[in-house]
């Protein structure tokens, strides 16, 4: 746990304090070559490289991943289509760059420094001046502002939350970019770095919204390659990246060639990657990796397997309710359904009972609510909103571990009076509602769903003894992201990572401005005057220590809020790879999180 800090302002006057508040305004909104959430950065100003980055790193070589789904648009940054991954991690690039060594820490990437003030409610940022798309053409401020105004209002709804804050953006002088807020966030002005900055002179008399299959042009390391639709993408090291001599970036982008097969299902996939057509796998069943990589090729030596630890929050994986149904209005309802998910005979029937479940949202992490009734500063934020929340919230109630056997009699008893009190009862084997409706709904699956199929299929049989007997439909990819982006669905299977640094993503994810909005994250519809509270303050905490305390009290809403049946977490990533394939020995905290595999990797 982060340490309560001793206020160091106890015993100055009133004159005095505000007089240091005014010196260490002066000394924070100096330039900067980096910013952290709290603090200052890890790394020192003229830092030699990225401690978790081989600074000797050869270059060379390529790495084939094994994608599932499709794609259908080249552009990653609206909703329409669907834009292969990578798209936007290789070709564009922000202002400053997140170390993933660090909880919530920004280095100056597209900015050679970064300028903010005590209340953070602005921030500027100074262009490099040697900043250069890969047409060769240079990145300017116009570029930056066109880019920040058309995807706060043209783009994907991930990026018009934080926007909408935004009072204006201008340039104060050459080279400059500031950025005004309506309130002041200590998050803003890092969400805002960590835009893409796209070439406007491409999009101009274009329309930024739709679909499209030309490649754009980027400032980042890499260029599109060859590209055949819907099946694969190749992207190219570009030998005349700007960037590619700066501190920041020296031992990484080493690959020459990165290339995404796309495949009908994970299981077409991991067999493309048994036969050798794909060179690294991501596996996240432990009984899997226990089972299913007796292969030839890692007994030649020709394969790796790796479990690269982390310290992550283990984020939420399950079934989620969409509570805009009537059916699942009820808390009561989606406890009894919850109770019925008899975890411990899934996790024996899929992995071997080894994978431990999720406790709640922040889990692995010192922001995860403590077991028990809440106490201290946590209790305190959600004593106002004590009244309206879920039985549990305050006192603090362990998910249903289920039983090793296939029907746990107690779980369901209690799923059966709270379905009662509910207003529901089973009449000729049907669960029935007090006008003789019977309980329905549709449990949405993606083709190829392979571990969530499993799932399903044990958790329906639980679901039977209650007299429910939902629909299951299983559409391709496509159909799946239509669907789940129009909330069209009773359940559907869920999962949201989360970091060490939550903050204003976390309105996309469960805030109630964005549950009628299409294509948000919040699948649930969550609408908690609570949750929206706990998201805005965790902006306004100006200590670690209430910054803890806030994403705790979050943490319990959630969890107590029932609104996704949760699965299982790793606290390792398991990674099969070819042995050409290098790292370096210095993992970071956040092991295999984006900026880590291909970022850091080599081929020898």
């Amino acid at each position: 746990m982060i340490p309560l800090l001793q206020s160091p302002l106890r015993g100055l006057t009133a004159a005095a304090v505000s007089a240091l508040w005014l010196a260490c305004g002066a000394a924070a909104a100096a330039p900067s070559h980096g910013l952290a959430m709290y603090g200052a950065p890890a790394l020192p100003a003229g830092f030699d490289h990225l401690p978790y980055a081989n600074p000797d790193a050869p270059k060379g070589g390529r790495i084939v991943y094994g994608e599932s789904g499709s794609f259908d648009s080249l552009n990653p940054w609206i909703l329409k289509g669907r834009a292969p991954w990578g798209m936007g991690q290789h070709v564009a690039e922000t202002m400053m760059v997140r170390s993933i060594d660090e909880p919530f820490t920004l280095y100056g990437l597209l900015a050679q420094s970064v300028e903010v003030p005590p209340d953070r409610s602005w921030v500027e940022f100074t262009l490099r001046p040697e900043a250069r798309f890969s047409d060769g053409s240079p990145v300017t401020v116009e570029d930056v502002i066109w880019s920040y105004e058309t995807l706060g209002t043209e783009g994907h709804p991930r990026y018009r939350t934080a926007w909408a804050r935004v009072r204006s953006i201008t340039s104060p002088g050459p080279g400059r970019v500031r950025i005004d807020f309506t309130e002041p966030d200590r998050e803003l002005p890092l969400l805002m770095a960590l835009r893409p900055v796209l070439k406007k002179a491409q999009w101009q008399d274009r329309d930024f919204t739709a679909s499209t299959m030309e490649p754009p042009i980027g400032s980042g390391p890499y260029v599109v390659g060859a590209v055949d639709p819907g099946r694969s993408i190749t992207f190219r090291r570009n030998p005349d990246w700007w960037a590619k001599d700066l501190p920041l970036t020296r031992g990484t982008q080493n690959l020459d060639e990165i290339r995404y097969e796309y495949f009908g299902d994970a299981g077409i996939g991991f067999e493309a990657f048994k036969a050798g057509a794909v060179d690294v796998w991501r596996e996240t069943n432990a009984a899997k990796w226990a089972r299913d990589y007796d292969l030839p090729a890692i007994a030649a030596g020709e394969v790796v397997k790796e479990e690269i630890p982390h310290h992550r929050p283990s984020g939420i994986t399950g079934l989620a309710f969409n509570t805009r149904l009537p059916v699942f209005a009820d808390w009561r309802v989606r406890e009894a359904l919850t109770l019925a998910f008899n975890y411990g005979f899934i996790n024996r029937t899929i992995n071997a009972g080894d994978a431990p479940r999720i406790g709640s949202y922040f889990w692995n992490s010192d922001l995860a609510a403590p077991e028990g009734p809440l106490q201290g500063r946590a209790a305190e934020l959600l004593a106002p909103f004590a009244a309206d929340l879920p039985p549990g919230t305050l006192e603090g109630a362990p998910l249903p571990a289920g039983s090793d056997e296939p029907v746990n009699r107690g779980d369901m008893r209690r799923a059966v009076r709270l379905l009662s009190e509910a207003g529901w009862t089973v009449r000729d084997g049907v669960l029935k509602d007090a006008a003789g409706t019977p309980f329905g709904f549709e449990i949405l699956l993606a083709q190829g769903a392979g571990e969530p199929g499993q799932v399903v299929d044990i958790y329906l049989q639980s679901l039977a003894r209650l007299g429910i007997v939902p629909t299951v439909s299983t559409v391709d990819a496509a159909q799946y992201v239509l669907r789940t982006e129009a909330y069209d669905f009773g359940m559907a299977w869920y999962t949201r990572a989360l970091s060490l640094s939550p903050g204003n993503e976390q309105r996309l994810y469960w805030g109630s401005e964005v549950a009628g909005e299409p294509g948000s994250r919040n699948w649930m519809g969550i609408r908690s005057p609570a949750v929206d509270r706990l998201i805005a303050h965790l902006g306004e905490a100006t200590e670690p220590a209430e910054f803890t305390a806030t994403v705790q009290a979050l943490d319990r809403v959630l969890t107590a809020g029932r609104w996704v049946i949760p699965v299982w977490y790793s606290p390792v990533d398991r990674i099969a790879h070819k042995a050409r394939l290098h790292h370096p020995d210095r993992l970071p905290l956040y092991g295999d999180w984006p900026g880590f595999l291909p970022d850091v990797w080599w081929s020898q």
